[in-house]
Formats: C-alpha cells, structure tokens, sequence
C-alpha cells in the first residue's frame, strides 16, 4: 500500500481512530493485524516470507540470551546466516547467477536459467532491523523479547515498515508496551510532517522525475544544459522521494505517540563527503557504521586498514542498495572519496558556499550511476553530460538545450528553489521546526496550510507512483 495512494487515505485514520479507540491491551493487535494488511496489500506472498524470518530471529533472540556463554555466538551466526540467506536468494540469487553463467559461457560451457522470483517489497530494511536485534541481544544492551507478537510488531509496524527509518531495538520496541494517549498537539505535528512529505513527494519528486527520466529514456535528445539539469533533477527527485516517505511515517507514527528516528538532515547543505552521510539516509549510514565498521576496527587502526574499511563499507552499502553493477560502482565512487575526504581534510581551505557546491556535484555524478540500469548506460550518460558541457563552455554549443526536458523549466528552479528554502528554514530551527509552524500566529498558520493544500491539489503528480527505495 502506498503512501500517495486513495487506499492509504482510507487505511490511515481507520487504523489511528481504531488504536485509540482500543484499550491498551488491544492495541499492539490491533496495530500488527494493520501492518500484515498494509503490506500484503502488496503481494499476500511476502507476508510468508517476513514471517519466516520472524520466526528464526524470535527464537534466536531467546536463544542468545538464554544459552551458554559459548553458544551465544553459534546462535547469532545461524540468525544472521538465515537473514542474510534470505536476501541471498531473493535479491542476490540472480545477479549472482548471471555473472556466474557469464563466467561459465566464456568457458564454452552453459548453465540453465534462474527460477524466477519476486523480490519481497522492503527486504533489505526489515531484514537489517531483525539483524540490529539479535546483534543488540548478542552484545547485551538489549533483552531478548519474550512476546512473539510484540516482536513481530517490530518487525512489521507499518510506517517504516517497507523503506525504514531502519529502527534499532532499544528504541522501538518498548515503546509498544507503553500506553500512549490522544494529545491533540501531537496529532497536528504529525499531519503537518505528513503533508509536508506528501508535497515532497508528489508536488516535487514526481514532476522533477520527468526531467530525469528524459536522460536516460532519450539520451541523443538531450543537449546544452540539458543533461546536467536531469541529473541534478534526479538528484532533488531522489532525496524527496526518500525523505518525503522518511517524514510521512515519521508523521503517521508520532500521532499515534511512537518516536522513529531522524532519517535525514539536510544532506544537501554538506560540506564534504564524509558530513553528507552524517546527513543522508541516517539509519542506513549508522547501521554500517555500528555492525561493519566498527568491528572491522574503524579509524581505530593503521592507515592502509583505515582506508580499507571505508572502502569495504561503502562496497557493502552498494551492494546493499540493488544487483547490479551500477550500485557497486557507485559504493566504490563514494567509498573513494570518503578515503580522499579522509587524506584531504583541512589541506583545501575553501569558503563554505564552495564547499557544499562541490559536494553536491560530486554527489552528482555518483546519482548518475545510481539512477543508471547497466554500466554501460551510466558511462555513456557521464560522457554526454561532459561533452555538452565542454561544448557549453567552449562555446561551440549556442542553444541551452531546456526544451526537451517534458517539465517547464520555471516548474523545476520552483521547485527545487522551495525545496531549498524550506530545508535552510529547518536547518535554522533545528528538531523544532513543525512545533514553530503550529505555534505561528493563526493567520500565517492557516496560511501555509492553504498554500500545501492547494500545492497538493493543483500541483501534486498523483497516481500511485511508487517510492524508489521500495526496490530495495
């Protein structure tokens, strides 16, 4: 079920009127029966799938914890073993079979074809928060829970459900013993975040995705500035479509009195590789940071190890992001300039302006091979992104080339120029900014609520298009 569509319209305040309405014994039923609902609106298969893995990492919890000190760790190995089994299969088994057999072939020798599977929608994001729990339980900062069904609303409570925030045991999971009551404050800070990620969505990342379709559906067609502005387009698309769900589950979960946590920050106002994924898709970039690059020993080690590690990481995220070649590209790209941050910092003085400039151009280029199907599109998209450029400045291209980009360019610089004035207006009002909305004179309030409501109506992209994380 989509956030954007007319099912979760009528699904959302269903399932809030119903969860207050219940007596607190009753609610985290209520709540996991909705979240079975709101993903097996999907495809009803994945619900198997999600449960079997629910299934192993209950019982694997219990039995870390209640085990001896040297089974502890056999149990661990069998959970992770079996997650990470089962994004093998579903994600991975393909890919891996299509190199393999390429290998093979080369060789003058054949191998049949794959089964053909369904990848469950959001494998990756509970996958990785059922590992952070037996991992918690394993390291001892988090008890192993004892109720199946508590545990399997962890897993698949429906707001971040599909694509995160990836949510850590000690933060959510008592939270559904806790009794929560209707707070009409709470209630209008979470429909303003709502709302304001619905126009993330549908005002901004879906009229930007036209542009930035363009490019790679009809590179030739493309000239002038016109292949950069895609890619900066896909750029801005891809953060409002990622945030934008980040803040309506943020919204869906607080009015029912749940905390998720801050999934971005404002990536785009980075002045360095290594301050953007301070930034940027934070649960991600932590998760990493507690379970892979701490224990491969972090900056804690020799330089050469050091850069090793940042590289493995970021190899590990891109693998992690899809199967494809492109995604490894871009985890290596990224993986290398965390090492250059790294060797580099505080030898280029530069003013801050110039700082998140670069930065947001290298994250740029890095989007090309993201947003790109083979390697060979993506260098193909680069090249001709280079050359127009060239042309531009060497003066040998005279036309602009913004005709051919299927959206007005006055609808892009709008867009991303609110975008970004909105984003240094929280920037500026850190943590608090929807409590300072709500608290602004009734006038100026209902104001903005007119301007969204009209922005949704008039300007909005509807039609069920789908969040481009639920691929992964």
């Amino acid at each position: 079920m989509l956030f954007n569509s007319w099912q979760f319209a009528i699904f959302f305040p269903i399932v809030t009127l119903g969860y207050f309405s219940l007596p607190h014994r009753l609610r985290w039923q209520w709540l996991l029966v909705a979240s079975c609902w709101f993903y097996a609106a999907f495809i009803p298969a994945f619900l198997a799938i999600l449960g079997l893995s629910i299934g192993i990492d209950y019982i694997a919890g219990i039995a870390i914890e209640d085990a001896p000190r040297r089974w502890r760790k056999p149990a661990l190995i069998v959970s992770i073993l079996a997650n990470v089994g089962l994004l093998a299969v579903f994600k991975y088994g393909a890919f891996a079979w299509e190199n393999t057999a390429a290998a093979v072939q080369y060789f003058g020798g054949a191998l049949p074809p794959f089964p053909s599977l369904i990848l469950p929608i959001g494998l990756s994001f509970h996958t990785f928060q059922a590992m952070s729990y037996t991992i918690e339980v394993y390291r001892g900062t988090q008890k192993a829970e004892r109720h199946l069904g508590i545990y399997a609303l962890y897993v698949l409570f429906y707001p971040q459900l599909v694509a995160g925030p990836i949510e850590r045991p000690q933060n959510l999971l008592h939270q559904f013993c806790e009794p929560h009551i209707f707070d009409y404050d709470r209630v209008r800070e979470g429909l303003l975040r709502i709302v304001w990620g619905l126009v993330k969505k549908v005002v901004i990342a879906d009229r930007l995705a036209i542009a930035a379709d363009v490019l790679f559906r009809d590179m030739p067609s493309q000239h002038g500035l016109g292949p950069v502005v895609s890619v900066v387009c896909f750029a801005f698309q891809i953060y409002c479509d990622f945030s934008g769900y980040s803040d309506i589950a943020l919204g869906c979960a607080r009015i029912m009195g749940f905390n998720l946590m801050e999934n971005f920050r404002q990536p785009y106002f980075a002045q360095s590789i290594t301050e953007f994924w301070t930034r940027w898709h934070i649960s991600l970039s932590t998760w990493f940071k507690d379970y892979v690059y701490i224990p491969l020993g972090g900056n804690r080690v020799g330089l050469p190890r050091w850069y090793a590690n940042l590289v493995i990481v970021f190899l590990i995220s891109g693998l992690w992001h899809g199967a494809n070649w492109t995604f490894i590209v871009w985890g290596a790209y990224h993986g290398v300039l965390m090492v250059l941050a790294v060797a580099l910092r505080g030898r280029i003085p530069l003013p801050a302006a110039c700082k998140v400039v670069g930065t947001f151009c290298l994250v740029c280029v890095g989007w090309i091979f993201f947003r790109a199907e083979s390697l060979a599109q993506a260098w193909a998209v680069s090249e001709h992104c280079g050359t127009e450029m060239w042309g531009l400045v060497a003066g040998e291209e005279l036309t602009l080339g913004l005709d051919r980009l299927g959206v007005p360019v006055w609808e892009i610089a709008a867009s991303i120029a609110g975008l970004l004035a909105a984003e240094w207006y929280q920037a500026a009002r850190p943590a608090a900014v929807f409590q300072k909305i709500l608290a602004c004179r009734w006038g100026a309030r209902w104001a903005m609520y007119e301007i969204a409501f009209l922005l949704l109506v008039l300007a909005g992209k509807w039609g069920n298009k789908t969040f481009i994380y639920f691929q992964f």
